[in-house]
Parts: structure tokens; sequence; C-alpha cells
């Protein structure tokens, strides 16, 4: 078992069946000259399309391991986030590079993405937070983001050599940033703020319709949780990024979750005795297969809750169809999609 913060999409790969972690990238230290240069903010102009966004330029985004100024138009990037591709594709620029998590291709393959890459893919630079420096730097990339990452200062000292790196969001924990704070960090960092906030409040709009349609939600409760193997329960904090969608749809969250969860990390580690914390009004199970729906369904303590009894407990898988995916992703790109898919099975439930 690792320490430290549990990424979503980190336990999404130990859900999927089809899908196995690639093998960790080397980690290749190696020095390339240059330097990002780290300035004091400088104001950047609104942008609406592409003829304006080289006037936005410099630019100089804070992050978790300081300041990076941006002199240029970036046209060659690089995505070290596990979702942070959605949103460089929601506007208009294919990464060149990105990290894997599946070892079958996942670029084009997820609904809300796939007319974005086209046929185009991105070279694999590493896998979670373990990145080929070597592979990065050959790429020669004018900007690499690492935004729902756990990059290392190290990491970033080395990448800084050689490009500019705008890190994870300052004062939030790796992988706790909501999507609007990272969306925002990288379209200041492509010099398209205008463009970016114009996705994000098209996707606050999505949200608000859905909580006005269901006004019933905001006094309910709910938690959403996984099992990956007999006898372990997982349930997620408010900061993973499955738990902030559910909120955002007018859910209320449990805090004892939070409570019971290690620090930093984005899930609570349940045993079945302790089950009886997602008797909440909506229970969202996120799962890899029907032999997991019911493994869980024939644990004995967790029959005795009446959020199972009374069947208010949805069983959602991670794909096929790609919602749990969706929600796990939380982006700009695969929110919408999530929400058509979801509001229906929410609905259903009484």
């Amino acid at each position: 078992m690792t320490t430290g913060p549990r990424p979503a999409l980190a336990r999404l790969v130990r859900n999927v069946p089809r899908a196995a972690v690639a093998a960790a990238a080397a980690l290749a230290l190696t020095a390339c000259g240059g330097g990002a240069e780290k300035t004091e903010s400088k104001p950047s102009s609104d942008t609406s399309n592409a003829a304006e966004s080289s006037s936005a330029f410099p630019v100089t985004v804070e992050h978790k391991y300081g300041s990076t100024t941006i002199d240029k138009e970036p046209k060659k990037v690089v995505t070290l986030g596990l979702s942070d591709q959605d949103a460089v594709l929601a506007l208009g620029i294919k990464p060149v590079g990105a990290v894997d998590w599946f070892k079958e291709d996942p670029y084009g393959k997820w609904p809300w993405a796939k007319d974005k890459w086209g046929s185009d893919k991105p070279q694999i630079v590493g896998e979670r937070d373990e990145y080929n420096i070597e592979k990065i730097a050959a790429l020669k990339p004018d900007l690499v983001v690492a935004q729902y990452s756990g990059m290392k200062k190290e990491q970033y000292d080395t990448l800084s050599k050689f490009t500019k790196v705008v890190a994870q969001p300052k004062d939030f924990p790796d992988y706790g940033a909501p999507w609007q704070v990272m969306t925002k960090q990288i379209g200041k960092s492509l010099g398209k703020e205008s463009e970016t906030e114009k996705l994000i409040s098209d996707v606050d709009a999505r949200f608000k319709a859905v909580r006005d349609k269901h006004p019933e939600w905001a006094g309910k409760t709910i938690a959403v949780a996984d099992s990956f193997e007999a006898g372990k329960y997982s349930a997620f904090t408010k900061t993973d990024p499955k738990a902030i969608f559910f909120s955002e749809l007018g859910f209320k969250l449990k805090p004892e979750i939070d409570t019971m969860a290690k620090p930093g990390w984005n899930v609570a580690e349940l045993s079945a005795e302790k089950l009886n914390v997602l008797d909440v009004d909506r229970l969202v199970w996120v799962t890899s297969s029907t032999e997991a729906n019911d493994r869980i369904k024939a644990e004995p303590l967790y029959s005795k809750l009446k959020v199972h009894q009374e069947k208010r407990d949805l069983f959602v898988p991670y794909q096929d169809p790609d919602i749990g995916a969706a929600f796990s992703f939380n982006t700009v790109l695969s929110i919408p999609y999530a929400i058509d898919e979801i509001e229906p099975l929410l609905t259903a439930v009484k």
C-alpha cells in the first residue's frame, strides 16, 4: 500500500479489469540547460480567439513551487497531471506528451475527448508521478503543466532547466485542487483566460441547471465508494473529484468520511465493520464489474444498511459506459458527459 494522497485516477486503474498499470518510467535527472524564468506577476490580456492569444503574453502563473513566466504562446505542450490533457484539449491544443495509466490506448478512447484528439496521439512520457525526463526533453516542449499531479520539487527543478513548468496549484494538497482552479491555471498558461472563463461558466451552468431541476437533492447526504478486493472498502473524501462532482450536483457530503481518512489521503479505508458510515441518503458505488457489485451486496454487514435495504444505492461502472471514469476525471470535458449519464440514474432512486 502506498502512502500519501491517492488520486482518483490512480484508483481508477485498480478498478478497470481490462486495463493494467504500465511499467513505471525511469526518472532520468538530466540537465538540459536553460531556465524557467520566475518574476513578479505581469498583467495578461483577455483573449477570445487564437489571433488574440499572443497578445496575452507574457503571463506569470503562481504554483506550488513559486511562479513561472511564459513569454510567448506555447505551441508544444506536455501534460503531466493525470487529467490535465482534457482542459488543454478543450482550449484547442493537442498535447504532444502526456502520462499514461493504461497499457491499452486511452487517448481518443473516452467519449468526451475522442473528437478532440482525432487521429493524433501524445508521446507517453511517464506513469502517474514518475516522469521520463529524457522523453520530455526530446519533445522540446514550450510548456509543461502538472495540475492534477504529485510532482516533486526535484522533478520541477529538473524540468525547469529546459522548459517552462507550471506545477500543481498552491494552497491545495496534491490532487486536491478544484477542477475550476486547475482549469484556470492551464488557461492562463496558454494565454486563453477568457476562453477558459467561458468553459468554466458553461460547466457551472450545467451544474446549476441540474440543481434547479432537482432541489430535493440539496437536503440529501451522499457518499461515493469503491471496493477493489474482498473485505476492503473505500469512501472518497471531500477533496476527491468524485465527491466534488456530486456535491456540485447539490448533495451534501458526509464529514465523518473526511475524519476517518489518513492525513493527505483522498479516501477513507473501511473494514466491513465500519460500513455504517455509508448509510446515507444516496450511496454511489463506482465499480469495475458485476462480480464486484455482487460481492459488495453479499457482505452481511452491508445488507443491514438502510441505504441498501431501501434501494438507495447505485452501482455505477467505471467503463462501458464510461460513467465512473467521467466523474473521476471531473474536467471541463468530462463533466457534461457525466451529468448526462448520472442524472437519470439518480432520478430513478426514490
